[in-house]
């Protein structure tokens, strides 16, 4: 019999906290612009999941939301920055155009944090040697071109 795995997480304050139901789809570091502005740190640590295995148990109310990152036809929202009113503390973000939703790492209790790669890795303002494929976009499976660049 299989168990599935479920975390517990929130904000800074806990006004918002949420559950997270089986494993991510993904794990990495990303070192875009926009997430490094985001997170406020030279990198960010992600997890990607599916949308039904996040669930607000607490303080939906007090989620803010920005629209961030038009896509190419300037209508096309790639990222849905979510955070608490109260706090200002990150909770997700959510990205349409993949399907899926990003919970910051260090959001997420007693979660082992295992990434698989680097994605706008050409935007490292934090170069990084360890062993992991880095990506000059995204991964081809996320739509991205797959290129892989040295470190």
């Amino acid at each position: 019999m299989n168990k599935v795995t479920n975390y517990k997480g929130g904000c800074f304050c806990g006004a918002v906290k949420f559950t997270l139901k089986g494993d991510p789809e993904a794990m990495a570091y990303c070192h875009c612009d926009s997430c490094r502005h985001w997170s406020a740190g030279p990198v960010s640590a992600f997890s990607l999941w599916k949308p039904d295995a996040v669930q607000i148990i607490q303080g939906k109310d007090n989620i803010a939301s920005f629209d961030k990152n038009l896509g190419s036809n300037n209508e096309t929202v790639v990222s849905k920055r979510k955070w608490c009113k109260t706090c200002g503390g990150h909770i997700y973000t959510e990205h349409p155009t993949m399907a899926l939703i990003d919970v910051p790492a260090v959001v997420i209790e007693d979660f082992s944090f295992k990434p698989g790669f680097h994605v706008h890795y050409q935007e490292t303002v934090h170069p990084m040697t360890d062993d992991l494929p880095k990506f000059k976009d995204l991964p081809k499976e996320a739509g991205g071109s797959g290129v892989e660049i040295a470190a």
